[in-house]
């Protein structure tokens, strides 16, 4: 709780006590009351109590702890790119991938003066990335913070009129801050995947489009990649993302992060996981749910 700015904590104090008395409807997320994670859980879980927490892994540890029945994680950015590291966060976490919702990113700034007092902008790296261009433009020099919301909350406890917040633009309202400028955003696509975590696979819905996320580590021998990815392309089943990523510091083997349109269970997937399993170290599949957004 001390972790979040003074103004910040009634709120975080209400929300955790209302999570407490019905954990089997609370989904837990990264950030302070007023965050992009926040406004996402309203949005996918709109019958849910929203649970915040000070980093990804508390909002995991919530949900292994059973105070929270999921947990909603940003793990990419339209113009920013990878935001959590879902394939270090998931695999030893013992929770599965159950769904995924595509937020509209929009930032507002907001502070206590007005918009020629301001000299600095405080907010997530994330944000400050997003709005980079914009701040640029206007002469004020980015402050990075944990969290956006956590931002607005800390511009009301400096209490300095050349020190403003970007949030989501209901966390002005929030934490009684006055809203001195509105789309920020250096791109009107901008737009952020979250993934829904819960302790087990969910039932599936009929006749929707599925997908599959899984983490592989291929062979250290020429060709491993190109050889792992054949199954996919013969058996005609849709990869839409590909990521590269290093565990450790040998370099010796790169693992991957993928999503796949379809499920194990179908035979045209699961015959090009096997191909891909002949192919790979070891296969780690972290979950399958419906598809939220066509991709493409």
């Amino acid at each position: 709780m001390d972790r979040y700015p003074a103004p910040a904590r009634p709120i975080v104090s209400a929300m955790e006590a209302a999570a407490a008395a019905a954990p089997d409807r609370t989904i837990s997320f990264q950030g302070a009351p007023g965050a992009n994670s926040h406004v996402a859980v309203t949005e996918a879980c709109p019958d849910g109590l929203p649970l915040p927490c000070f980093s990804f892994e508390d909002a995991i540890a919530a949900v292994q702890e059973r105070r929270a029945a999921k947990a909603m994680i940003p793990i990419e950015n339209s113009l920013f790119g990878r935001v959590a590291d879902i394939h270090f966060l998931l695999p030893e976490s013992g929770l599965v991938i159950v769904g995924e919702h595509f937020l509209p990113i929009r930032y507002a700034l907001m502070g206590l003066g007005e918009m020629a007092d301001v000299r600095q902008a405080i907010s997530h790296p994330q944000a400050l990335g997003q709005c980079r261009g914009w701040l640029r433009a206007r002469s004020i020099d980015p402050m990075a913070y944990p969290d956006t919301a956590g931002a607005a909350a800390r511009a009301v406890e400096i209490g300095d009129p050349k020190v403003a917040a970007i949030a989501p633009p209901a966390a002005a309202a929030l934490y009684g801050l006055k809203t001195l400028a509105t789309g920020l955003e250096d791109s009107d696509d901008n737009m952020t995947r979250f993934v829904i975590l819960a302790p087990e696979a969910e039932p599936l819905p009929q006749k929707v489009t599925l997908m599959t996320s899984l983490i592989f580590e291929v062979k250290n021998v020429p060709a491993a990649l190109y050889k792992a990815m054949g199954g996919f392309a013969t058996n005609g089943v849709n990869m839409t993302k590909l990521e590269s990523y290093q565990v450790g510091a040998s370099f010796a083997a790169t693992t991957f992060y993928a999503d796949i349109e379809g499920s194990p269970e179908d035979p045209a997937l699961a015959r090009a996981l096997e191909e891909l399993a002949f192919h790979s170290r070891w296969v780690r599949l972290l979950g399958t749910y419906p598809e939220a957004r066509k991709r493409g």
